[in-house]
């Protein structure tokens, strides 16, 4: 049987978290993401957009260079993180975040972090990613292990209660 660790609340060393502002009016809405001038912006590398179906588990990732800002703006995800960084003072820790549509926020994810979400919302989930560095196919800059991995204390399963 997998040993479950219950998330911390103490935050992994270098994350961050940003409650985002929803400015609506007759014409739509407006949401700021990330400025150059934010406490959490670290540098541009690029922005790119994915989707999460339903219940599916996109997990285990991470970067030695790339530090990431995720930020879902259609449907909801579960985000968590998993630091395992040698020297850590926070080593060891799981973190886990509700973001989307229902409670939108943005994170940074830090170099070294172990990290994925799963969708939790009934229709597919838009997620923005704000990266510090570009995507090189030739090179890239992720280390994977599979969602359901032993040397993440996580269980992926819905929790009641």
């Amino acid at each position: 049987m997998k040993r479950y660790e219950a998330p911390r609340k103490e935050l992994i060393e270098g994350v961050a978290v940003k409650d985002l502002k929803i400015i609506p009016d007759e014409r739509g809405r407006l949401m700021e993401i990330l400025r150059s001038d934010d406490p959490l912006f670290v540098k541009f590398g690029q922005v790119y957009m994915t989707t999460n179906y339903p219940g599916v588990v996109k997990a285990w990732h991470y970067h030695k260079q790339q530090v990431d800002h995720v930020a879902c703006v259609k449907g909801m995800i579960k985000l968590v993180m998993f630091d395992d960084r040698e020297g850590s003072p926070t080593r060891g820790i799981l973190n886990e975040f509700f973001l989307g549509e229902h409670n939108p926020k943005l994170v940074r994810i830090p170099s070294g972090v172990w990290h994925g979400w799963k969708g939790v919302s009934e229709t597919e989930a838009l997620i923005v990613n704000t990266t510090t560095e570009l995507y090189d196919p030739a090179n890239p800059d992720e280390y994977r292990l599979p969602f359901d991995t032993d040397k993440i204390p996580y269980d992926w399963a819905i929790r009641m209660g």
